[in-house]
């Protein structure tokens, strides 16, 4: 079976002016089977954050190959990336991003709209994945009513929303503290087995870690373990 994502001598390098360019990734290759749970772990600076932006389409890497379903992303334009990403992909980041005007139940359902949806059925939609993550009680509560394991548990409901083949967590847990995060991981794990989502999860965090399939160390931009 091939794998959901494969990544062959990915590089990433940012040019700063004059002075030489700074290499973060440094020749990343790595296959991850439908249906697994990564953890990736690493220093700070390592190239976590770098790697998930790179495997979510959000950046392009400075040479190297990306295949998501079979697909060359590598040679997509941004048109076919954005719409590559919209089917397949989930992003659930340290920071919620979420619109402080509008209900726990509009920040679901309006990326879904924007994605095509009918409102009504993306409502229904977003209210039927609220409800799974523990939230149909709060519905219609904005995001400041919400506590920030409520906030998070809302960003995991809107990744999920669109039923994504692969979900990629940045530090999800980053901002709450340990009892709520390990609350968090316990729900993305439960989802995972639910679901059989795809889930790669940046963190810092050994304990999270160890509940994770596989955890690939990464160590000055290059997989060491």
């Amino acid at each position: 079976m091939s794998p959901i994502l494969e990544a062959r001598d990915i590089h990433k390098s940012y040019k700063r002016d004059s002075a030489p360019p700074v290499e973060v990734l440094r020749g990343i290759s790595l296959k991850i089977a439908a249906g697994e749970f990564v953890a990736v772990m690493g220093p700070s600076g390592a190239g976590k954050s770098t790697l998930l932006h790179i495997l979510g389409l959000i950046d392009r890497p400075s040479r190297g190959e990306l295949l998501l379903k079979d697909e060359k992303t590598h040679e997509m334009d941004e048109r076919a990336r954005a719409a590559l990403r919209n089917r397949f992909l989930g992003f659930v980041f340290q920071a919620h991003y979420l619109l402080p005007e509008f209900t726990a139940l509009e920040n679901v359902a309006i990326p879904l709209i924007i994605g095509g949806w009918e409102p009504r059925k993306a409502r229904e939609k977003a209210a039927q994945v609220l409800e799974r993550v523990g939230l149909g009680h709060r519905l219609h509560h904005k995001p400041s009513e919400l506590s920030g394991g409520e906030q998070q548990r809302v960003a995991v409901a809107r990744a999920l929303a669109n039923d994504p083949a692969l979900l990629l967590a940045d530090e999800p847990t980053g901002n709450l503290d340990r009892e709520t995060g390990l609350q968090l991981m316990d729900l993305l794990l439960e989802l995972h087995r639910e679901r059989g989502t795809t889930v790669i999860m940046v963190t810092h965090d050994p304990l999270l870690a160890s509940k994770a399939q596989r955890i690939l160390k990464l160590v000055d931009g290059r997989i060491e373990a």
